[in-house]
Parts: C-alpha cells; structure tokens; sequence
C-alpha cells in the first residue's frame, strides 16, 4: 500500500515547525521514519499535514552538561551508538542500541522519534526510564521538562500536547565505575523485544550495593521500574543470593498476554533475564571498581 495523501512541510527552525504543528490540522512530526513510514504505508496513520523534522540541526547532538548527558532528539540511533561520550559515561545506551534494528535502521532512526513512538518493547524508552531521563519539550506555550516516569501518557502515546515537540533527553549520569547490563529476549535479532531489561549498579565503599536500577521492557503498555526489587537490593552484597531474590521479584510482575507469548511466558522471561542481568551488571561494577 502506498501513503494517503499529505501536505508535506521542512522547516528549518525548531520554532517554525512548533508554529506548523501549532496552526496545521491533523498533523504529523516526521523524524527518522522508520516507525511512521510503514503505518503511513499501512494506513494505520493518515495525518493531512506531515512536517519534517531532518534539517533541524539545532534538534541534533550529544553533550556533557554538567553530571548528565544531553541527547538531541534528532540525534540519529547509529551516532549515539558510537559516540566516545556515550560509551564512556553511559554505555548502557550503546549496549542496548545494538539490540534495535539493524544498522541499516539506525543509520536514520533518532531518539526522539523512538521515545515518541513509545514501543512497549522499545529499548530506547527503556533505558530513558532506567536512568530517570528529564524529556525536554518544546511548544507553543515554551520550554518544560517532563520526568520520564510521566512520559508514557497510555500505550503508544506520550504526554505532550498536539503543537509540542520532544527537543532532546538530559540523562543523568552514573558514578563511575558503576555496573550495567541490557539484555533482551527477541525471537529474530532486531525485532522487538518479547521481554528485555535493563539494569544499573552501583557500588559503595564497602562492596555492597549503593543504587540499583532495574527496568523491564515488552510487559506492560510502557517500561516498568521494578521499584521494590531495586530496594531489595540496596545494602545487599553482590552476589547469587541477592540477585536471584529480585530476579523473582521481576518474575511476579503483572504481564500483558498477546499473540506473541503467555503471561506465564513473560513472568519467567523477566524473572531468568533479570537475574542474567544483575550478575553481569554486577560483575562489572566489581571489576570497573
């Protein structure tokens, strides 16, 4: 099938395209494509007016302010993925990266279209939720910040308003030295997860888990923070014991069912790939240390 027809729209500006979506009926923000151009295609979605995000160079780029890091939305999936800041103060984004796609499809995806398309089993908003990611958000009405935990409005739609546009993402950073693992369970690589998580660790003086972040992707209509196992393992030593009691923590999560898998089928998915997760996580919090 081919595209319904559109008014097509390339602003050069961030405020010019903010000022089209804010006075254009039934309109669209084109980023990478590579989510829209196939349910335009499939007639899943028909705007009459598509403005075109790609010569915005002001919505582009990665940068350290100050103890976080800044990711323009139209930053493309591929740069962020081989950025030496990105590798270096979050390599928890690059690991997950590899898990989107192909490179092919990184080559044009873009963070901010990623996060507004808002996939239950994307990885990109996973790891957004699993570092605690302020959205920027640019409209008729000015600049705000919006926590990524208030992000996710319902399945497959952020909170913004209609005439809004997703500028970036401003992640805090990890100490140093902290521990991470992505992992995800997908039945061909570069499909969407059936169940992925992601998992930070950091480490105290004394060896003993300071901060943990645990975050599960492909259960739920958004990614879900396993806040009580995060607690379970505050305090604790690294190790099997710790590891295997907030794995079954993760495994008792209230899971979607579909045509895909079981909840059953998810509950233990979550439950074996968290615990994978924290022990490579901790592994290298331990050796980073």
């Amino acid at each position: 099938m081919k595209p319904p027809p559109f008014a097509y729209h390339n602003p050069k500006t961030l405020s010019e395209a903010v000022a089209l979506l804010g006075s254009l009926e039934n309109a669209k923000a084109l980023a990478g494509g590579q989510s829209l151009m196939p349910m335009l295609n499939m007639r899943y979605a028909m705007p009459d007016h598509l403005v075109d995000l790609n010569d915005i160079t002001e919505l582009a780029g990665i940068e350290l302010r100050g103890d976080a890091l800044y990711i323009g939305a139209m930053t493309r999936q591929r740069d962020i993925e081989l950025s030496p800041l990105v590798k270096e103060h979050c390599p928890l984004i690059a690991e997950a990266l590899w898990n989107v796609g192909h490179v092919q499809t990184r080559n044009r995806g873009t963070l901010g279209g990623s996060l507004c398309h808002l996939d239950p089993a994307s990885e990109l908003p996973t790891v957004a939720m699993a570092l605690d990611a302020a959205i920027h958000v640019q409209g008729k009405g000015g600049k705000r910040e919006l926590p990524m935990a208030k992000f996710p409005l319902t399945f497959m739609t952020p909170a913004i308003e209609p005439d809004e546009i997703v500028a970036g993402a401003l992640l805090p950073l990890w100490p140093k030295g902290h521990g991470y693992a992505f992992l995800e369970f997908a039945r061909r690589h570069g499909d969407f997860a059936v169940v992925g998580v992601a998992v930070l660790l950091a480490l105290g003086a004394d060896g003993r888990i300071a901060r943990a972040s645990i975050t599960l992707c492909g259960v739920g209509s958004a990614p879900v923070r396993l806040r009580e196992a995060e607690l379970l393992l505050v305090g604790a030593s690294t190790g099997e014991e710790a590891f295997r009691t907030a794995a079954d923590s993760a495994g008792k999560i209230e899971a979607m069912e579909d045509v895909h898998a079981s909840k059953s089928y998810r509950q233990q998915l979550a439950l074996t790939l968290t615990e994978r997760a924290l022990n490579i996580a901790g592994k290298r919090a331990a050796r980073r240390t």
